[in-house]
C-alpha cells in the first residue's frame, strides 16, 4: 500500500499537528501503518535462526510505537472534539486495529520470536525492563489465544472485534444522550438557591444556544450545582431523573438505549474467557492484575464494606434527622440527599464549595500544583505557547529536571464544552523510549470538565475539582517521570490495573494539608490565602460522609465484580436485580426503581475497568499508606520525595508493583492509613 502524501498523522515529528489533522486523514494513515507493519513484521520473524532482542524485539517495539503515535491524536480527538466525520473514521479504524491486534496475538512466528529470546542465553544479559517486556508478551500471547486451534482462534478474533465495536457504541450512546438533554428556563425564580457561578454558566450556555434566559444541561458543571443547591425540588427531580436514565430503557429516546449492548458486551467477554480456559471473565481480568484470584478481591471489598457500612448508616441517619428537624422533610428522595447534605455540611462546618471557589482560581491552583511538584521532586514546570492544539482553551507545559533537561510535557484541556466526553482522564500522547537519536520524551493529555471562565473572572474551581486535577496530574507524573527506556513498560504501560491508581490517589492528599493549600489557594481578587478558620473548617469537613462515599464506591466495585463473576448467559444474570442485591447488602442510599446507573457506567462497559473497578479502593490502600510516610517525615521531605520518585514514579511497569511499594515503604501495605484518613477508625 502506497504511503498517503501530506498526511499530518504520518509526519515524523514529536508532537501531533493538531492544527492540520482532519477527519479524512485518520483512516488512510491507520490503514497504511497497519499494512506496512504487517509487511515489516513478516520480514522480521521469517528467519527463525536469526532472532535476538536487537534485530527483532527492538524493531517490533519501534513499529508498535509508530502506530500508537498516529492513533493517539486521532483517538484523542474522538474524545475531545467529536463530530460525525471523526466518529465515522474512529469507528472504522477501531475495527481495523482490533483485527490487527488479534492477528498479532495469534501470530505463531511472532510468538516463536519472543519465546526464542526468552529461552536463549541472551535473556540473562537483558535489563530488568527488557525481561519484563518478554514475560508480558508471552503472557499476552496466551491471553490472545495463541494456543487455541484454528477455528477457536477465528472465533476469538471475531469476539474481540465485536467487543471493541460494542464498547465504542456504549460510549457514543452515553455521549449523545448526555448532550441531547437541555432545560431552557425563562423564569429566574426556578434557579433560586443556585450559586451565582452556576447561574452565570446557565446564562452563558443559553447564549451559546442562541436563546434568552438560562439553559441547564447534563454536563457535570451544570448538573451538580442543581443537585446540591437548587431550592426547587421539582427541578432537582427532573434533572436527577434525566441524568440517571441516560442511554437506558427509561429515557425518552430509545435509539441510545444501552440495555442490549450491556448484555452483548458481557456475553462477548464471557465467551473470550471461556475460550482461553477461564471459568469467567473475572479470572481473565485478574491475569494481569496484582490480586491473585476473585476470592481475594471479594474478601477485600466485603471487609471494607463491613468496616464502613455502620459508619455510613450513621451519616445517612444524620442527614435524614437534619432534614426532618430543620426542614420538616420526613421522606428523603434521591434528588434530596445532595441538597440536604450540603445544608448539613454548611451548618456543621459553616462551609460550602461556593465559599471556597474564590480561593481556587485556576491560575493559582496550577501554580501551587507545580510548586508542590517542585518541592517534592525538584522539577520545574513551565508553559509553552508555540504548540498547536485542538481548541483555544488548551494549554501546553514542559517539565524540566534540576539540570534543565526535559523530562516530559503535557496538554491541559480543563473545561467542559459540547462534543467533549464527560469526566476526567489522563492519556498517553507520546511514550518515553530510547531511540537512535536519544530519548523520546513522554507527552501526556490531561483532560477535565470544569466550569469555564465566566465573564472577566478566571475559572474558579471547587475544592472537589482541585482534587480531581491533582488526581489526573498524579497519573500524568507516572507517565512523564518514568526512567524506563522501553515503551512497553514505560510510564503506566505494563503496570497492573489495580496499581495504576496509586500515583493519582497519592497526589490527592496534598489537597488537604495546610502547607500545600497555602501554595494552591489564593483569593482571586485579594490574593489572600485561606484563613486559619476557613482552613480548619475545610480540614474538619474532610471526613464528612466519607462512610457514605466509601460504600457507594464499594457498591460500584462489587456490582462490577459480581456481574463478571456470575455472568454465563443472558438468563444467568439480571443486571438490574444484581445491582439491587448489591445495594441491599452494602448501600445506605437506595435509589428509585427507575434509576439506571449501570447504563452510563462507562468505566466497566466502555473503559478498561471491567472486573477491575475494585482497583480504585485497592490502590487507595496503597496511596494512603504511601502518604503516611510523608506524615511521618514531613510534607515536603526531600528524601521521602526522592524515594517515592525513584521507587514508584520512575519505575513504570518494569517491576512488580508490590516489590516497588515494599522498596519505598519498607513493608507491605496496611489498610489502617486508609481507614484513619477516612475517619472510619481512630
Amino acid at each position: 500500500m502506497k504511503k498517503p502524501e501530506n498526511n499530518p498523522l504520518l509526519e515524523n515529528r514529536h508532537l501531533p499537528a493538531f492544527d492540520r489533522i482532519r477527519p479524512e486523514h485518520i483512516e488512510p494513515a491507520i490503514e497504511y501503518l497497519i499494512s506496512d507493519n504487517r509487511k515489516q513484521i513478516e520480514e522480521l520473524v521469517k528467519d527463525r535462526n536469526n532472532i535476538s532482542w536487537e534485530n527483532t524485539i527492538q524493531q517490533l517495539e519501534e513499529l508498535d510505537d509508530r502506530l500508537n503515535r498516529a492513533w493517539s491524536p486521532a483517538s484523542h480527538l474522538h474524545s475531545v472534539a467529536d463530530n460525525d466525520e471523526i466518529r465515522k473514521a474512529y469507528n472504522n479504524c477501531i475495527e481495523k486495529l482490533s483485527e490487527y491486534s488479534s492477528d498479532l496475538g495469534q501470530n505463531e512466528d511472532l510468538f516463536h520470536a519472543y519465546k526464542t529470546v526468552a529461552e536463549s542465553g541472551e535473556f540473562e544479559s537483558l535489563s530488568t525492563a527488557q525481561k519484563k517486556i518478554i514475560e508480558n508478551a508471552l503472557r499476552d500471547f496466551r491471553l490472545s489465544g495463541i494456543e487455541l486451534d484454528k477455528k477457536s482462534r477465528q472465533t476469538f478474533k471475531s469476539l474481540q472485534m465485536r467487543l471493541s465495536k460494542l464498547q465504542t457504541r456504549f460510549e457514543e450512546n452515553l455521549l449523545d444522550a448526555t448532550h441531547a438533554w437541555k432545560k431552557h428556563i425563562k423564569d429566574r425564580s426556578l434557579l433560586d438557591g443556585l450559586p451565582d457561578s452556576a447561574i452565570a454558566l446557565a446564562a452563558q450556555t443559553a447564549k451559546r444556544e442562541g436563546v434568552d434566559g438560562w439553559v441547564l444541561t447534563l454536563e457535570f458543571p451544570s448538573y451538580l450545582p442543581v443537585m446540591q443547591y437548587a431550592d426547587n425540588r421539582d427541578l432537582r427531580r427532573e434533572m436527577y431523573t434525566a441524568y440517571v436514565t441516560r442511554a437506558s430503557d427509561q429515557s425518552t429516546n430509545k435509539d441510545w438505549d444501552n440495555s442490549e449492548i450491556m448484555h452483548d458486551i458481557l456475553a462477548a467477554r464471557y465467551r473470550l474467557a471461556r475460550l482461553l480456559g477461564y471459568e469467567n471473565y473475572c479470572y481473565l481480568s485478574l491475569a494481569k492484575k496484582m490480586a491473585r484470584d476473585p476470592a481475594e478481591v471479594l474478601d477485600f471489598l466485603n471487609d471494607l464494606a463491613n468496616r464502613s457500612r455502620a459508619h455510613a448508616q450513621k451519616e445517612f441517619d444524620e442527614v435524614k434527622d437534619f432534614a426532618s428537624q430543620e426542614y420538616a422533610m420526613d421522606t428523603l428522595e434521591a434528588w434530596d440527599i445532595g441538597y440536604y447534605s450540603e445544608k448539613l455540611k454548611q451548618q456543621k462546618f459553616k462551609l460550602s464549595q461556593e465559599e471556597l471557589k474564590p480561593y481556587f482560581p485556576l491560575p493559582s491552583v496550577l501554580d501551587g500544583l507545580f510548586s508542590i511538584v517542585n518541592r517534592l521532586y525538584d522539577l520545574t514546570i513551565k508553559p509553552s505557547k508555540s504548540v498547536e492544539t485542538w481548541h483555544p482553551d488548551v494549554q501546553f507545559f514542559e517539565i524540566d529536571d534540576a539540570d534543565n533537561s526535559l523530562r516530559g510535557s503535557f496538554y491541559l484541556d480543563l473545561y467542559a464544552r459540547p462534543h467533549k466526553r464527560g469526566g476526567a482522564w489522563m492519556d498517553e500522547c507520546v511514550v518515553r523510549k530510547k531511540t537512535l537519536e536519544g530519548i523520546q520524551s513522554p507527552v501526556a493529555y490531561l483532560t477535565c470538565n470544569f466550569t469555564p471562565p465566566i465573564g472577566h473572572d478566571p475559572a474558579l474551581l471547587t475544592h472537589d475539582e482541585v482534587i480531581t486535577l491533582f488526581h489526573e496530574f498524579g497519573h500524568g507524573l507516572h507517565h512523564m517521570l518514568t526512567r524506563v527506556d522501553y515503551a512497553a513498560v514505560s510510564g503506566i504501560n505494563g503496570v497492573p490495573w489495580d496499581a495504576v491508581e496509586l500515583p493519582s490517589q497519592f497526589m490527592e492528599n496534598w489537597c488537604w494539608e495546610r502547607g500545600s493549600l497555602d501554595l494552591v489557594g489564593h483569593h482571586y481578587k485579594t490574593g489572600d490565602k485561606l484563613s486559619n478558620d476557613l482552613f480548619e473548617r475545610l480540614y474538619n469537613s474532610k471526613t464528612f460522609q466519607t462512610g457514605m462515599k466509601m460504600v457507594r464506591q464499594l457498591e460500584f466495585a462489587l456490582f462490577d465484580f459480581r456481574l463478571h463473576l456470575q455472568y454465563t448467559d443472558p438468563h444467568s444474570v439480571n443486571i438490574q436485580r444484581l445491582i439491587d442485591e448489591v445495594r441491599k447488602d452494602v448501600a445506605v442510599v437506595i435509589p428509585p426503581d427507575f434509576n439506571r446507573f449501570q447504563h452510563s457506567f462507562s468505566h466497566i462497559f466502555a473503559g478498561g475497568y471491567a472486573a477491575g473497578y475494585y482497583s480504585y479502593k485497592w490502590a487507595e490502600v496503597l496511596s494512603a499508606d504511601a502518604f503516611s510516610s510523608f506524615e511521618e517525615t514531613g510534607l515536603f521531605n526531600k528524601n521521602t520525595g526522592r524515594s517515592f520518585l525513584q521507587s514508584i514514579l520512575e519505575q513504570g511497569g518494569s517491576r512488580d508493583p508490590m516489590d516497588l511499594f515494599i522498596e519505598f515503604r519498607g513493608r507491605e501495605p496496611s489498610i489502617d492509613a486508609l481507614l484513619r484518613h477516612s475517619g472510619i477508625t481512630a
